[in-house]
């Protein structure tokens, strides 16, 4: 049972990381070859090649062993003043990258991530237009055992309505309001029966076990309403609605975490995707269609964040090109690209070390050398 369970989570992972990444670099591609650029190569994976062909305009197409990610290689993408003179008689006159204006140099790196954000706009109409989009009510489905619910003596079927002065908008938001008050005594008001009944509350509390803030917790499952597959024009609205809606969440995510509402401890890296992935596949493939369209939303905004080697720090430079009229200094470049390697390189091993813990190795490792 265990071997299958880790070659359901090795065969989503590989799945899920590959779909993402082709989709990234074909919108990489297809700008290219729209913008007249002629492009050498195009590798699903790193390392070395497990596979790879020549198709009719020159491109070579490799699948390599490592799938944590993938590249584009346009013609003539090295600034002229690093190439060789072997490699500058080998370029085609009008089909290099660095030859194309700042605009057409723009929309070949923008296009990785707007592809990311279509990918995840067609796999959630796909969803919705096949298994319907689920709706969460804000009523009590169930109470758990020992939780501040169940000290306020709530019920299934409640609906809640308040909490304290604040009117309940959806789960989300009565999620979100109880999490920001650990701890509070406040009152709920909840509809039972069709009559309204205002009841005292002591919001629970929750710590991470790895630190960080405390936070609220009620300690009930919210009712989930199975969803109808819907026509495909509604369907379109809504996955367009979701789409926007997880850029939102996703951007409110990253702001908690720089402003100290979140630790960076719950930043997870490629070993939580993984588990994540395997966990998911489980719940069958609509659940992980789902999964990846959060993925691929939270893939394009991670590439249009202003770091140098991401997508959105080339982006930086070649604004500030357009605005100057003429490119940032060889110099700039080189030391941003280091300092944003680092930064990638930190963030990597970061993320590694917080999977890691969650899965309990160091305690495993401690508890061995004890």
């Amino acid at each position: 049972m265990m071997i299958h369970e880790y070659l359901r989570t090795l065969i989503s992972f590989v799945f899920v990381l590959g779909v993402l990444v082709t989709f990234h670099e074909l919108g990489h591609y297809l700008a290219a070859r729209w913008r007249g650029v002629h492009v050498e190569v195009f590798s699903l994976g790193f390392g070395p090649a497990l596979f790879k062909w020549r198709d009719k305009s020159g491109t070579e197409w490799r699948i390599c062993p490592i799938p944590l990610g993938g590249y584009v290689r346009p013609h003539g993408f090295d600034d002229p003043e690093d190439a060789t003179e072997e490699q500058k008689a080998a370029w085609i006159p009008g089909r290099t990258f660095h030859d194309k204006s700042v605009w057409s140099r723009a929309i070949v790196i923008l296009a990785g991530p707007v592809f990311n954000f279509i990918l995840a706009f067609v796999l959630f109409v796909l969803l919705f237009a096949t298994a319907g989009q689920p709706h969460v009510r804000n009523e009590v489905a169930s109470v758990l055992p020992g939780s501040a619910a169940q000290n306020a003596a709530l019920k299934k079927g409640d609906v809640i309505l308040r909490i304290g002065t604040h009117d309940i908008a959806g789960v989300e938001d009565a999620q979100a309001t109880v999490a920001q008050t650990p701890g509070q005594k406040t009152t709920l008001l909840v509809q039972r029966n069709g009559q309204s009944l205002e009841v005292p509350l002591t919001i629970g509390s929750t710590q991470d076990s790895r630190g960080g803030p405390a936070r609220g917790l009620l300690g009930v499952v919210f009712a989930v309403e199975p969803g109808k597959a819907l026509p495909l024009p509604q369907a379109v609205s809504a996955g367009a609605k979701a789409t926007w809606n997880t850029v939102v969440q996703t951007l409110n995510g990253v702001w908690q975490i720089f402003s100290g509402q979140h630790t960076a401890r719950d930043l997870g890296g490629p070993l939580k995707i993984a588990q994540l992935s395997g966990q998911v596949a489980q719940y069958g493939f609509a659940s992980l269609l789902s999964f990846m369209a959060l993925l691929s939303v939270n893939l394009g905004l991670i590439n249009l964040f202003p770091v140098p080697l991401l997508d959105g720090g080339r982006l930086v430079f070649y604004a500030i090109e357009a605005i100057r009229g003429r490119p940032v200094s060889k110099r700039v470049q080189e030391v941003s690209f280091q300092t944003g390697f680092a930064l990638l390189a930190g963030l990597f091993l970061f993320s590694t070390f917080n999977d890691l813990s969650s899965f309990g190795l160091f305690r495993w490792v401690a508890t061995l050398a004890g």
